[in-house]
């Protein structure tokens, strides 16, 4: 069994005598520490289906199983890092980390053990210099790297990514990557996340999941990416396995698009 199974999940939205089915028939199994993305064209409900495995929305159909237990309900056990950093801006960097460690550890650790964890989490994202900034003063880069400490404070058993590095600039988006990718070394967890970003879904992924067009899009490949880790950036730009998972799911996309047009 899986350690985070998506099961035959359907979702249909219904608005007055307007019904959008939007996913149909998802089915995947995603093991412990495996870094999975999803890719697909705007409007194939990438985003809706990690919601439902967030616990934010309900399959119409089917469901989600993490370790044989059903979600249906969000919980410290997934957490989110979305495209907005969602900081609150009126606490600091420190105190927005804090409050996600407090309410998930309150009962389990104490005030000075709070305090430590909060700060090693800080550190592992490289803003332990900043915890006393608040978002304002601080680059977007640094508000994304501080909604990941964050998320990985509550020591989620999936960390749920929705196109973290979308708003970015190159640069930034690439020392992100970088940084998620060393994090995902060090901890080993399991990280689901969503991306339009090609060259960004080899580059961090064991598995990438390619979604046909909606309406009713469903899993339209499942493309493996047998690169060993650690991984170096400038190493695997030029690897044969590299361009060919690369070329995979460029022609997989381009095939979509071509559908669009036609339609």
């Amino acid at each position: 069994m899986a350690y985070l199974k998506l099961d035959h999940i359907d979702k249909t939205f219904t608005r007055g005598a307007l019904e959008t089915e939007v996913l149909k028939d998802i089915t995947l199994g995603i093991e412990k520490g495996e870094f999975v993305s999803i890719i697909g064209h705007s409007g194939c409900g990438k985003t809706t289906l990690l919601n439902i495995v967030a616990g934010l929305t309900r399959a119409t159909i089917g469901g989600v199983l993490l370790e044989e237990r059903e979600v249906d309900e969000p919980g410290p056990d997934r957490a989110v890092v979305f495209q907005n950093h969602s900081l609150l801006p009126w606490l600091t960097v420190y105190d927005n980390v804090r409050l996600a460690v407090d309410k998930v550890f309150s009962a389990t650790k104490s005030r000075v053990e709070r305090r430590a964890w909060t700060m090693h989490n800080l550190e592992l994202v490289q803003m332990a210099h900043a915890k006393d900034k608040r978002p304002a003063e601080i680059s977007g880069g640094m508000k994304q790297r501080v909604g990941l400490a964050r998320a990985l404070a509550m020591e989620p058993k999936v960390l749920l990514l929705d196109e973290p590095f979308g708003a970015l600039d190159a640069l930034t988006r690439a020392h992100l990557q970088d940084s998620v990718m060393a994090i995902h070394q060090k901890l080993r967890n399991t990280v689901l996340m969503i991306t339009h970003d090609v060259d960004e879904a080899v580059l961090l992924s064991d598995r990438i999941v390619m979604m046909t067009n909606g309406p009713a899009a469903r899993i339209g490949e499942v493309l493996d990416v047998p690169l060993a880790r650690p991984r170096w950036r400038l190493d695997v730009a030029s690897s044969p396995t590299y361009l060919k998972c690369r070329q995979r799911v460029l022609e997989f996309l381009y095939e979509r698009h071509r559908f669009i047009e036609a339609a």
